[in-house]
């Protein structure tokens, strides 16, 4: 196609958008309304994943080691336990740091814990071991804790299973709405898209009847849902971030942040996730709409 030509189709796509009035309008706040609803949707479901898998990677397995233990049969253990193909790292505990480590969990109760420092430490050393992935925890704690040497082992019994359980069924269900949402948005915005072309069917009928072949026809209406398409998505990118934007700030400044699961996606990382997806979804909705409505009356 000559640049003549790509130009005029250019120029009559936005001279329908201006000529249109009230139906450009309409469409483009179809467009704008309903990816609202799915970009505010689809910014919960995106940081309840990031923190449904923070926790996920959290889950660990600690193997404590016996007391009577030397440290050349601590080595063989941890020899044992790198051998499981399922281990993707492990690291060393010592008693004086798992004490450490509880007494920063007691925070200001931590006086409590001071007197059982040194030689009194009840604490024994341990292994801290993390899966290749977190659903083989379970798997991999049963056979550590066969191995000799090994006193007890502790990885959530009883709740990990359920921890995976629930947030497998959030993540579907997050899927499922974020789809039928968007199926609805679809049919929701190419219907309005619909009722501009409709309006000018007999505009269209007429160039068919002078000679016009049915790309020509075709291109000033593609353009123009997709200019549709860009511009009612354009708005509800530019409302979510500055919404996105107001409460990640509310976030770091009250130090939400520095609990372990309550991590959000970082700013600039949901800009970019939210425009990309949200334009590229109103420009194929709006190119969909349009061209399916043309196509009706470029039988003549």
């Amino acid at each position: 196609m000559k640049a003549r030509t790509i130009g005029r189709h250019l120029k009559e796509s936005i001279k329908n958008l201006g000529r249109n009035g009230w139906m450009t309008v309409a469409s483009i706040s179809a467009v704008a309304v309903a990816l609202m609803i799915v970009g505010l949707f689809l910014m919960v479901m995106l940081n309840l994943n990031k923190m449904a898998g923070q926790i996920e990677n959290d889950v660990e397995v600690r193997a404590y080691i016996d007391l009577t233990a030397t440290p050349q049969q601590q080595d063989e253990l941890k020899e044992q336990i790198k051998q499981i193909s399922e281990v993707h790292s492990i690291k060393y505990i010592s008693r004086e740091e798992g004490l450490k480590e509880l007494m920063k969990d007691f925070g200001k109760d931590a006086d409590v814990i001071k007197p059982y420092q040194g030689d009194d430490n009840p604490l024994n050393d341990a292994f801290e071991i993390k899966t290749q992935k977190p659903k083989q925890t379970e798997a991999v704690a049963k056979k550590i804790e066969k191995l000799k040497y090994v006193s007890d082992v502790s990885y959530g019994k009883g709740y990990v299973k359920k921890l995976f359980n629930v947030v497998d069924v959030a993540r579907n269900v997050g899927i499922i709405l974020i789809l039928g949402l968007l199926f609805t948005s679809i049919f929701l915005i190419a219907n309005t898209i619909k009722l501009t072309i409709v309006a000018r069917s007999t505009e269209i009928e007429i160039m068919k009847l002078v000679g016009a072949t049915n790309a020509f026809v075709r291109w000033p209406y593609f353009l123009e849902g997709l200019f549709l398409g860009v511009i009612g998505a354009c708005i509800p990118v530019a409302l979510l971030l500055i919404i996105y934007r107001q409460l990640y700030t509310y976030f770091i400044q009250n130090n939400f942040q520095s609990y372990a699961f309550i991590k959000l996606i970082p700013f600039d990382t949901m800009a970019l996730y939210l425009a990309g997806l949200l334009i590229i979804i109103g420009a194929v909705i709006g190119v969909w709409g349009s061209l399916t409505s043309v196509r009706r009356f470029l039988k003549v």
